[in-house]
């Protein structure tokens, strides 16, 4: 039985690939989380008393509680998802995105490495780590051209530029050091169970909520949107099948203006809580966030032609999906609004914005 150690199994798309190793494969699923504020164990209904799966509470900057783990569990792959996530936080307090994204991931990699090198030769083979990072760390697009394996690196926030720094890192411990590593970039992922500080959950709990619907600038910035299903599918079909020391990048084919994002929440809003329709009427536009990227969009070709992967979802039925979603599972998102987020906007603290 394979054996996959997933850290930030506990995060948004952490636990859509918990729940899908779970639900669609034999493996053993070994989920290592810090528990930070995005992280939500009632994101893994499947997971609670399975036979293949087990908790681990650790940060993964503890060097001494890694190589615990690694031993204890003795895992096949790793699939490290645990990072940092959010621009406007990494704007108010960057420390905490060097410590988790930088160090963390130097930590993960030599405890992998000592774990790795001590394998039988038939399991150092076939073992895997596999780093999951973000188109971001490419930086800015302009009206035209895509992202690929080979865009040179250019991250313009204190997240992305923790990100690119972790992507170099992987690279670096599997060119000096052998470590058989596959990294994957994506772009912006939605969907069920995603923590409602992100655009498109915390625009359906605003607008569920009547309150304003607040829009960067102009609201034209571009993003290539991504279901966080098909973004685990595509995670696990590189982690099978991904050449060594290869980057694939992975992305919707779904460009959208955050305007037109908001917009078509709204429509969904109005057909499935009619009582606060027309939803448009509660948008409104706030000061930019600083050193906001114009725009983003993946060229998915890679993974397409050399490993068949293509996303299952449209942006109309994916959001549609997700808005459903935000509807019929009420108790998960009150019980994080109930706590210390509550949908308060970061990245401006100098000004003292809020949303």
């Amino acid at each position: 039985m394979t054996r996959i150690l997933v850290t930030g199994g506990a995060g948004f798309i952490g636990s859509a690939v918990v729940r899908q190793l779970l639900a669609e494969t034999d493996a053993f699923v070994v989920n290592v989380d810090k528990l930070t504020y995005a992280a939500n164990l009632s994101s893994l209904p499947e997971a609670e008393g399975n036979p293949r799966y087990a908790f681990e509470k650790v940060d993964i900057c503890d060097a001494a509680e890694l190589r615990r783990v690694f031993d204890a569990h003795q895992p096949d792959a790793v699939m490290h998802l645990a990072a940092e996530s959010h621009v406007d936080r990494s704007i108010d307090g960057p420390g905490e995105f060097i410590q988790t994204n930088v160090v963390g991931t130097f930590r993960l990699l030599e405890a992998a490495r000592g774990y790795w090198s001590a394998l039988p030769d038939d399991r150092k083979k076939a073992f895997r780590f596999h780093h999951i990072s973000t188109d971001e760390v490419f930086g800015t697009l302009g009206d035209d051209g895509f992202f690929t394996e080979t865009t040179a690196y250019s991250p313009n926030s204190p997240y992305s530029a923790s990100k690119a720094s972790s992507d170099h890192l992987v690279r670096a411990w599997h060119e000096t050091y052998g470590l058989p590593v596959v990294l994957t970039n994506c772009s912006n992922n939605y969907g069920p169970y995603h923590f409602p500080e992100k655009l498109i959950p915390l625009m359906i709990l605003k607008g569920l909520a009547g309150e304003k619907l607040p829009v960067y600038g102009k609201g034209d910035n571009i993003r290539d949107w991504l279901y966080v299903e098909d973004h685990a599918r595509a995670l696990r079909l590189v982690l099978e099948k991904g050449k060594v020391g290869e980057s694939y990048n992975i992305g919707g084919h779904n460009e959208r203006t955050n305007l037109e994002v908001v917009r078509a929440i709204c429509a969904h809003l109005d057909e499935m809580d009619p009582a606060g329709a027309p939803h448009d009427r509660l948008i409104s536009f706030v000061t930019d966030r600083p050193g906001h990227d114009k725009r983003y969009a993946i060229d998915a070709g890679k993974i397409e032609r050399e490993l068949g992967w293509t996303p299952q979802e449209t942006f109309e039925s994916g959001l549609r999906k997700t808005v459903a979603w935000y509807l019929e599972n009420r108790e998960w998102w009150q019980a994080i609004l109930n706590g210390s987020y509550q949908g308060e906007r970061l990245g401006l603290k100098e000004e003292g914005a809020a949303q």
